[in-house]
């Protein structure tokens, strides 16, 4: 007798902080769609991202490899057409291949394994946004500032509304095509959203959930620059501070929307899930619910990704296939290159094929079924736009060990400091963990080998989009004028400023 083999679908939210959400503890949040999902699923409470940015992040996760191991540096970065992929891997075992979203796909490789993409993507393909660490960090290729965090609120329309009411139409569409006419081939469906990816922008509908005397502040106010971290003064400049008086006004309003935000994108889980059931699909589907990275959201004065602490580099992760895995909690740490292994084991009952190069992740089947046989630590890396030097953190059991090259270490213990307050590398009785966890991180990975990689490759891209003047875009097209539609050749904070109705004029820098 033939097993049927289960088919895979990935709903993925961008920038999406866990601690935001009810299934992680969060009070005020509304999300009762992801929270049914969690109900019959298995929440993993401490998953992690391997690099708290949007394209090396998702490289990462579909390659099962970590960043350096890939040359995944940065936001403008390709991911060379040769690098074996989930969907290459499931592809080969007979999964059709579908792709509905944002993947952030750098270069003319717009596929990547996916037999099929149902939309263009939001950001740019080409290397406008390649940093230039010579100049960091003030040198921002993206356009980032504190704008989205000063004029957040409420709007009638956002580039973002545009881009995932798209997504969730083709998404859905494609379910219904998938049991009407591919019932019997099993399929791996992605179907990735742009919220809750600032700016912070949401309809009324959905703000007025949310009393705005209820929305929570930071645990952790603002730190001053001059008591800040290399990595984060670093970001504080990288990220236009300086630039912006942010008042507690702002930090609520922003979350108020952040939080209106993930109710939107819950809203379409539900209707994704509700199509699911329809069709009878979601009996033999297994359901992953993913973030790519999270949000500071104003924790410590910090904003958007790009760090290692809690709020930017962990991520919501929830699995479910009733039937098959029984609802529960796993506290192991546990990380996106890990669901490339997972998919494998699951697509091919416990029998997985051999890989093309050795994965950096680990099958969760275990800890799935109940299992505590399991590595318990985590890895995530950071050379992106804002920095000036490679950054790596090691998460090991309860301690957090931050390595910035050419810069003190850190180190938190996250059971007695969840807010990483206390950095405990200078105490001495410290010491051996310390230097356990900094031999650890450095095990395989050379700062300066990195550093000169890092470097050359900014140099290559950069000349390239200044000799070429970012043409061809190389964005995907799906219908007839994506190449011109969403972000393209240009900064994103401008170009979704302009999408915003009704427009609002962007306040100017203060200083």
């Amino acid at each position: 007798m033939t097993v049927k083999r289960p088919n895979i679908l990935v709903i993925q939210a961008d920038q999406m902080a866990p601690q935001a959400l009810p299934v992680y503890g969060h009070p005020l949040v509304k999300a009762p769609n992801v929270q049914a999902l969690a109900d019959r699923g298995v929440v993993f409470e401490n998953a992690y991202c391997n690099f708290p940015l949007c394209v090396p992040s998702r490289y990462s996760m579909l390659t099962g490899r970590y960043t350096s191991a890939i040359a995944a540096w940065d936001n403008a970065i390709e991911l060379p057409s040769e690098m074996p992929t989930m969907a290459h891997y499931l592809d080969d075992l007979g999964y059709r291949t579908i792709l509905c979203g944002k993947m952030h796909f750098i270069g003319p490789d717009q596929l990547h394994g996916f037999r099929e993409r149902l939309t263009t993507d939001i950001y740019p393909s080409n290397f406008v946004w390649t940093p230039d660490w010579p100049n960091e960090p003030e040198y921002r290729p993206t356009g980032i500032s504190l704008l989205p965090v000063v004029q957040s609120g409420q709007c009638v329309r956002s580039l973002q509304i545009d881009y995932d009411d798209e997504v969730e139409y083709f998404g859905l569409q494609k379910i219904y095509d998938l049991a009407r006419y591919s019932r019997d081939d099993p399929f791996f469906l992605v179907i990735s959203f742009t919220h809750p990816h600032s700016p912070f922008l949401t309809t009324a509908r959905y703000w007025d959930l949310y009393d705005d005397d209820d929305i929570d502040m930071p645990a952790v106010p603002a730190i001053p620059v001059e008591e800040l971290d290399e990595h984060s003064r670093w970001l504080y400049y990288g990220h236009g501070t300086h630039l912006h008086t942010v008042t507690d006004e702002h930090v609520r309003t922003a979350r108020h929307a952040y939080y209106g935000m993930i109710t939107y994108i819950d809203d379409k889980v539900g209707r994704i899930m509700d199509a699911m059931r329809a069709t009878g699909l979601d009996d033999d589907t297994i359901v992953i619910f993913v973030g790519d990275h999270g949000e500071m959201l104003g924790e410590r004065g910090m904003w958007y990704k790009q760090t290692f602490f809690e709020w930017s580099v962990r991520v919501p992760l929830i699995i479910s296939q009733p039937g098959t895995y029984l609802p529960g909690r796993v506290g192991e740490l546990v990380s996106l290159v890990d669901l490339l292994p997972t998919m494998l084991d699951a697509a091919t009952n416990g029998s997985p094929p051999d890989t093309v190069d050795p994965m950096d992740g680990h099958s969760l089947t275990g800890l799935l079924s109940g299992g505590s046989d399991w590595t318990n630590e985590v890895i995530s890396e950071y050379t992106g736009e804002g920095v000036k030097a490679p950054c790596r953190m090691l998460r090991r059991d309860r301690y957090k060990f931050m390595y910035t090259h050419g810069f003190p270490d850190m180190l938190y213990d996250l059971e007695a400091d969840p807010l990483e307050l206390e950095n405990l590398i200078d105490r001495p009785d410290m010491a051996n963990v310390a230097g356990e966890l900094r031999e650890s991180i450095l095990d395989g990975w050379d700062p300066d080998d990195v550093n000169e990689r890092c470097l050359e490759s900014q140099r290559h891209r950069r000349f390239v989009q200044r000799a070429t003047g970012g043409e061809p875009f190389w964005a995907y097209v799906a219908r007839d004028g994506d190449d011109r539609r969403f972000i393209r050749n240009a900064g994103g904070i401008p170009t979704k400023a302009k999408a915003r109705f009704p427009y609002v004029e962007p306040a100017p820098f203060e200083r």
